[in-house]
């Protein structure tokens, strides 16, 4: 899954000195259409000040609203390896002097922040919360950071009255909570890594206000002028460059049931549902729910030859999934019990019974046909695709989440021509995705990203999940595709697909 969630608050503090008398501390920028971060040293004079340091720092929220849901309806484990949450800004570059070989900071807020509506970047005369020395107002009572600047920093302890966090525990040992990046250009995007700030929000083991962003360490204090690093604010014109929270995690489903191959592992599902919901299966006298590993047994059968397997409610991490059960195992070709028939047809029906752990209940039938692996002569006819989004609808309201299904077909496939008529059914793909791409302008909006956009398959097609919230409102949209096949990646555009989101 690639979830993208927009900055719903952004401003950038300062202490610039305006004039030759004053600093502009009270001064807001919340609704400017740029987050500027700069540093300079000994460049402007002020009454009783020598080599005075100017600075500038980046407060940004995102808007975890839908995330929070997803977590709590157990969509994600935030333990997976696999979770990943990135803070992604876009340089705004017109020909200004930037800096070079300096380094860029995050940390988590501890303190709440108002954005305000200034908008002055030259001058710093629009007076407004948040500022260099003010965070928010609370029942018309200003909150102050602890120090100028927001720059108290501490660990995350009761009581502690922190403007950011530097480390914490959150059960799994101490961990650091700043993440960094390195630029040798003043012209290139930031990306940074804040997994373990956002699982700890989503766990509520730290508070939802934010980053502070920043040059790193003794770059703020050292003796060289850093102007002007410059980034596209929330309010920037165009909605691709606006700010976001990258969030990626593994729910990629493959069944091997369409293509089951000899002498590889591979996996089938079994759903369950209950009055049209997805429920888990029941069993025994007291009706006890099948949950979590090795909850049932899958009993494999050909002829007079049977070969059993444990199965589970299938799960992303540690994190399972209602009414989905799988099973994955190997078939050798090399069964001596099997290969004088894989030898006359190159293929074997199976029947699948889904059954209790003590063998005495069945609880499902299904089956699937287990071929061997292709082998062909040399041959280097290239594959020629075509995909199909069988389920595209002209317009989304931004709130939905949909579910988009594929119908794929190789024109070089061969067809059997049959008097009576014949369903083609899609084929199935190993690895497939997808990315989301601005009709109008052309800007990828969501790349291929692996497994944030590889795509699922049941026994009968492609499918995958898009949160339409990812995607700005009022734009026209479409897919492209990825196939990675016999070691040749194929990029399919112009599919004829596209869809607006209201």
């Amino acid at each position: 899954m690639y979830r993208i969630a927009e900055a719903d608050k952004d401003a950038y503090i300062t202490n610039k000195i305006v004039g030759s008398t004053f600093r502009a501390k009270d001064a807001n920028t919340g609704a400017a259409g740029t987050l500027d971060l700069f540093k300079l040293y000994d460049e402007n004079d002020i009454i009783n000040e020598t080599l005075p340091i100017e600075l500038s720092r980046i407060l940004i929220h995102f808007d975890l609203t839908d995330l929070s849901s997803s977590y709590v309806d157990g969509e994600f484990d935030v333990n997976s390896s696999n979770f990943k949450c990135q803070i992604s800004l876009h340089d705004v570059y017109g020909g200004q002097t930037t800096p070079s070989n300096f380094s860029i900071i995050s940390f988590p807020l501890a303190k709440e922040f108002d954005e305000g509506i200034g908008r002055s970047i030259i001058r710093f005369e629009d007076l407004d919360v948040c500022n260099y020395l003010t965070a928010s107002v609370s029942l018309s009572t200003p909150v102050t950071w602890s120090q100028e600047g927001a720059s108290k920093s501490g660990g995350i302890a009761a009581g502690s009255n922190n403007d950011i966090f530097a480390s914490g525990s959150f059960g799994a040992g101490f961990i650091n909570l700043f993440a960094t990046q390195s630029f040798s250009s003043g012209e290139d995007d930031l990306l940074l890594d804040v997994t373990n700030v956002i699982s700890g929000v989503l766990t509520n083991q730290i508070g939802d206000y934010g980053f502070r962003i920043s040059f790193s360490g003794s770059q703020e204090t050292d003796d060289r002028t850093r102007f002007v690093k410059r980034f596209a604010s929330r309010n920037t014109i165009n909605s691709s460059k606006r700010p976001k929270l990258i969030i990626t995690y593994n729910d990629l489903i493959q069944d091997a049931t369409p293509n089951f191959e000899f002498s590889t592992s591979g996996s089938i599902f079994l759903n369950s549902f209950s009055k049209g919901k997805q429920s888990n299966i029941r069993s025994g006298s007291s009706l006890t729910e099948l949950t979590g590993a090795n909850c049932l047994k899958v009993l494999v059968k050909t002829g007079s030859i049977e070969k059993t397997f444990s199965g589970s409610q299938n799960s992303f991490g540690s994190v399972f999934t209602t009414g989905v059960y799988s099973s994955s195992f190997l078939i050798s070709e090399f069964d001596t019990s099997l290969q004088s028939h894989i030898t006359t047809s190159g293929s074997i029906p199976f029947d699948v019974y889904w059954k209790s752990n003590d063998l005495s209940v069945i609880f499902a039938t299904t089956f699937f046909t287990a071929s061997r692996p292709e082998r062909t002569s040399f041959d280097q006819n290239p594959e020629r695709f075509f995909i199909n989004v069988t389920n595209m609808k002209i317009a989304y309201k931004q709130d939905e989440k949909v579910r988009f299904k594929l119908y794929i077909e190789d024109f070089n496939r061969e067809v059997v021509h049959r008097k009576t008529p014949l369903e083609k059914n899609s084929i199935i793909l190993n690895e497939l995705y997808y990315r989301v791409r601005d009709f109008e302008n052309s800007d990828i909006i969501i790349p291929f990203d692996n497994p944030g956009t590889r795509i699922s398959n049941d026994s009968t097609t492609h499918y995958f999940d898009t949160f339409m919230s990812s995607l700005p409102r009022g734009r026209t949209y479409t897919f492209d595709f990825k196939i990675i096949s016999k070691g040749e990646e194929i990029i399919i555009r112009d599919t004829a697909a596209k869809f607006r989101i209201e």
